[in-house]
């Protein structure tokens, strides 16, 4: 080992720079981790491979501008030096150096980080009058030769570089160490990679562009970091995420500010940030610094609905009370994505800029301003959904700069705009690699899999004495978990089984398929597909847990005492399963409501095992309900496709009771596993908690309530829940079920979470009245639950053997990093999943005819009182959406005698439960939780995604709501007599056994009757309805 000195010169914290020397040492043997090494290196770990044709080492300059290029799996063999990492940490900040580590980290990429600033002969000292830039280079073209030198030159070694004075003084002095540009590599060694060749143009055509058009400055420039943070501690700066408006996104974004409500009160809701000028160039998402404005020029939120991006009001009588203003001095982070854009039709606009090429291409997302592209392609790319990434925002710029990554197709296309929403939302999710599926066990016709010997006899099997059975959403393929229930001990007891597919005996911790399965940390469920967490041999076959095929699972096993289901002893193990019964919903409850009439012996026992099972789940809930669970009301819409993928209905979820039975019994296991795996590993569980939400995300649900004559306790979960089961209008159910939506929409989100990271108090889950929670059954589409599985095993392990786990569990912090990125993913996956289902809402209306179409009519209730019109819901197609009362000219709606409305001039007076219109035509007031008529149309753009659009046509119901009303009143008369009644139930056909819900009258005739009745006046409705009741 030789000492030497290293000379840094850095930046103390008062801004002023500061020479220091430190230690360096030097050693001879230092891992070259190659697979063709001679040298004995200790090479842990990733070591590059032996068949390829080349290393490829590249400088500095092509890391810090290129790495993107660099990140393609197709590319082999790089070998990234200590000096390059150390740039980019000094030059791009820590977000790019972590991705470059997390680059060489990461076993799919075919990459290694070589300490060359460590190694005895590659190691080279800065020579006096040398630039750093220079040196640089120097430094990497000397590990590129000396690792040709330690492999005894079989393998020829590349290094790349833009720095052309370096390609000419280099490229010959070595014999098998190369130095060519990055353009010169992709043509001779990758010419058939066109994406790689496509996104070095973009990212060279930004970089000449990069200087300013002009040297007038725009902006202000951000502050220099040190002064930043001492203003931050003083208490000067405010720092907190930006969040842009998604509605009036040119004026107004706001800066949450975590933890400063209690030192400042006016700052507990948060510090808005008015104007782009303000703004001072940060996007969505940057973590900024603050300077606050004198109170004379705070301002406060507009209320009132706004029509589009471009038409925003500022005026005073439309803001809420007067809150924190700012404006943003500096940025701490930038928190760039890939952006999806539009490029616009070339017009006049357009063609005014000094070079033609140069774009200003639209964002999807309404919070991302207008970024400036360089590009060649601009006119085949327009009207196109194209990826780009910003490389600057300069202050002399009104626009960030940025290049384009990748065209998805033509706007408006179904393609374009799912893959426009997955990468809005950050998902990646390309197939699985042929490394990944080689993982995989074979499971084939001439090869079919059977289980291990070993695993039989370790297991507890269950096969020849449960009765196991899945209840799921018809068509489920990922079946990941069974229930079971019987009586034991001469039936004093009951045994409860949950048995959830054991994944984690396929995928392996640090796997490539494990990796994988953690960087999408769930399976993503859109309208019309899914993307699934693991390979379909796993996710439909071998881990699902399938009717009639033997499975691995994990279960919990509960013996309960019969008569007041109190727990007697608990189980938790592997074992072997066998489901009897694979049953989708609809038919569990046709089984429970009796409605099978030829029954074998068989299925006797699994109508008795749901009855038994529908018997302790309502007793799981009412423990819970004692607790304060809250009852919460999501909307819940699938698009009902045909084989060609066409749209032809939208369909509400129909809440079922075995929907209710099934998540008690999931809710059970999960809350004993927390239990298990937090007891046995304080500090190193993964939970899941639920924060109480702050008391003003409840404001919308109180005013509501409170004009609706209703009283809501939001005090504790308990007193909410209370309140809610009482906010209940006996003529209108819809009116409790907008109450749950509104208290829906009020929560903050569960998290996961490491237990070494916060106190046990901290624990609870507000919604579900639990101490203790986590997820465990569902692994095949979440990756949380995999970790829960291995944290279970490991402690049934430690119960058995009474010793430490073999392998070390994930210290606390570390669990936590897994915790974020696994929450992150989570909200990713909920966005897109809403969004695909807002985009097939708008492919049912936007073929059809307004005026025209009665699917474009429905019925709508008022919950929210606006400004300038009200927030409804249409219960037939779950939309929720605003319904204006006032247009952009100044008119008004006016509703005349027989309810039809239409547009004249007038005024708006809006009140606590109530919005007034007045025009020529008279008074019309829409109070909250009046039904009225709307007619829906989609708002169409080329840069955004489509919208629905409301009109009011009726201040009254929509007839079919009246007919709805009517037919379920006279059913349930008709209902009421057919209990009295002992007549034999008639024989089913295999139609109504496989579709039917509930006992008669049931939602399928009711539908058919209003179906039948939608032409027929209402008198005439009346009498048919109590003829056929």
């Amino acid at each position: 080992m030789i000492k030497t000195e290293k000379i840094l010169h850095l930046k103390s914290s008062r801004g002023r720079k500061v020479r220091v020397v430190r230690e360096h040492y030097l050693r001879e043997k230092v891992p070259c981790y190659s697979s063709l090494c001679q040298a004995d290196c200790e090479n842990g770990g990733k070591v590059l491979p032996g068949d390829v044709t080349h290393y490829v080492v590249p400088d500095v300059g092509v890391v810090l501008d290129y790495l993107e290029i660099l990140e393609f799996r197709e590319l082999q063999g790089i070998v990234f030096t200590q000096t390059t990492c150390q740039a980019v940490q000094h030059h791009k900040g820590r977000r790019q150096y972590n991705r470059l580590r997390n680059l060489i980290k990461d076993p799919r990429h075919d990459c290694v980080l070589f300490a060359n600033e460590f190694q005895e002969y590659s190691y080279r000292e800065r020579d006096k009058g040398e630039s750093r830039e220079r040196w640089h280079t120097r430094c990497v073209y000397t590990a590129a030769v000396w690792y040709h030198n330690h492999l005894a030159g079989m393998m020829d070694v590349v290094m790349i570089t833009e720095d052309q004075e370096a390609i000419t003084r280099y490229s010959s002095l070595n014999s098998g160490v190369y130095v060519i540009s990055i353009q010169d590599f992709l043509q001779n060694f990758w010419p058939d990679l066109q994406a790689a060749h496509d996104l070095y143009s973009s990212i060279s055509q930004a970089l000449q562009e990069k200087e300013s058009e002009s040297s007038q400055k725009e902006f202000s420039e951000h502050l220099p970091a040190e002064v930043l943070e001492a203003g931050i501690k003083s208490g000067r700066y405010v720092k907190g995420s930006l969040n842009v408006s998604k509605h009036r996104a040119q004026n107004e974004a706001s800066l949450m500010t975590d933890g400063l409500s209690d030192k400042n009160k006016d700052l507990s809701w948060g510090v808005m940030v008015f104007g782009v000028k303000n703004r001072n160039r940060a996007v969505h998402g940057d973590v900024v610094v603050v300077e606050l404005l004198p109170k004379s020029e705070w301002r406060g939120k507009v209320t009132a609905l706004s029509e589009g991006q471009g038409e925003e009001k500022s005026a005073e009588e439309n803001e809420s009370k007067p809150m924190p203003t700012g404006r943003v001095v500096g940025i701490l982070q930038r928190n760039w994505r890939d952006y999806v854009v539009t490029f616009p039709t070339r017009d006049g606009t357009q063609s005014q800029s000094r070079n033609s090429q140069r774009i200003l291409a639209v964002p999807w997302d309404h919070r991302i301003p207008k970024i400036r592209i360089s590009t060649q392609q601009a006119d085949a790319l327009q009207d196109h959904r194209v990826v780009v990434r910003i490389d600057s925002w300069e202050s002399t710029s009104l626009y960030p700069n940025g290049h384009t990554v990748q065209v998805l197709g033509r706007a408006g296309e179904l393609e374009s705009e799912i893959q426009t929403i997955l990468i809005e939302n950050c998902i990646h999710v390309p197939p699985f690699s042929d490394a990944q599926l080689r993982e995989m066990p074979v499971n084939s016709p001439e090869k079919p899999w059977r289980m291990d010997p070993a695993q039989v006899a370790e297991r507890r099997d269950l096969r020849g004495t449960h009765l196991v059975f899945s209840i799921d959403p018809q068509g489920c393929e990922d079946v990941d978990d069974t229930l079971s229930i019987r009586r034991i001990a001469g039936g004093k007891l009951l045994e409860l089984g949950v048995h959830i597919a054991d994944v984690t005996h396929f995928v392996t911790e640090g796997s490539l398929t494990d990796l994988e399965a953690r960087t999408r940390a769930t399976t993503y469920y859109l309208a019309d597909r899914r993307y699934d967490m693991l390979p379909a041999v796993l996710s439909a076959d071998l881990c699902s847990l399938l009717g009639g095929v033997d499975r691995y699972a994990m279960s919990v096993l509960w013996e309960l005492d019969a008569e007041t289901l109190a727990v007697t002893k608990v189980w938790y193990g592997r074992t072997i399963i066998c489901s009897s019964y694979q049953l989708h919903y609809e038919l569990a409850q046709a089984l429970l409501n009796g409605e099978e009439a030829e029954r074998d012996a068989k299925l006797a026992q699994l109508t008795k095992a749901l009855e038994m099972l529908t018997h302790v789940a309502r007793h799981l809930r009412a423990q819970r309900d004692k607790g304060g669970a809250l009852e919460l009301e999501g909307v819940e819409v699938r698009a009902q496709l045909d084989e060609e993928k066409n749209i032809t209905a939208l369909v509400p979820r129909q809440p079922l009771e075995v929907h209710e039975t099934v998540a008690e019994c999931m809710i059970y296991a999960n809350h004993w596993v927390a239990r298990k795996i937090q007891e046995t590993f304080p500090h190193q569980a993964l939970l899941r908690c639920h924060p109480q939400p702050r008391e003003d995300f409840f404001n919308q649900l109180l005013e509501s309530a409170s004009a609706g004559g209703f009283t809501i306790d939001t005090r504790t979960n308990k007193a909410l829940a209370d309140s809610l089961d009482r906010a209940v209008d006996p003529q209108d159910p819809l009116v409790n079920r907008l109450l749950r939506m509104m208290a829906t929409t009020a929560m903050s989100q569960a998290l996961y979470f490491s237990t070494g990271l916060l106190s046990q108090d901290k624990f609870y889950h507000y919604g579900l009245a639990l101490d203790r929670y986590t997820h465990f059954t569902s692994p095949i589409r979440r990756y949380a639950d995999i970790v829960v599985h291995r944290l279970l095993s490991a402690a049934i392990a430690m119960d058995t053997t009474r010793a430490e786990p073999g392998k070390p569990l994930a210290g606390h912090k570390e669990l936590d990093e897994t915790a974020q990125h696994i929450n992150n993913k989570n909200r990713a996956a909920q966005r897109a999943q809403k969004l695909s289902t807002e985009l097939f809402q708008c492919l049912f209306f936007k073929e059809r005819d307004p005026q025209t179409d009665p699917h474009c009519v429905a019925n709508a209730v008022i919950y929210a009182i606006r400004d300038n019109g009200v927030l409804v819901f249409v219960p037939e197609y779950g939309v929720k959406a605003p319904v204006y009362l006032k247009n952009r000219e100044g008119q008004v709606v006016s509703a005349g005698k027989d309810g039809g409305c239409d547009w004249q001039s007038g005024s708006v007076r809006r009140s606590s439960d109530h919005i007034s219109t007045t025009s020529i035509g008279g008074t019309s007031t829409f109070r909250l939780f009046d039904h009225i008529t709307v007619r829906i149309s989609v708002r169409s753009t080329n840069f955004h995604a489509d919208g629905l659009n409301l009109e009011v046509i009726s201040n009254k119901p929509h007839r079919s709501q009246q007919l709805v009303q009517e037919v379920v009143r006279l059913a349930e008369e008709a209902s009421q007599q057919a209990q009295e009644k002992e007549a034999r139930r008639p024989k089913l056909s295999k139609e109504e056994r496989e579709y039917r819900q509930s006992k008669t009258p049931n939602l399928y005739s009711l539908l058919e009757e209003v179906r039948e009745l939608a032409l027929t006046d209402l008198e005439t409705a009346a009498q048919v309805c109590a003829t056929t009741a």
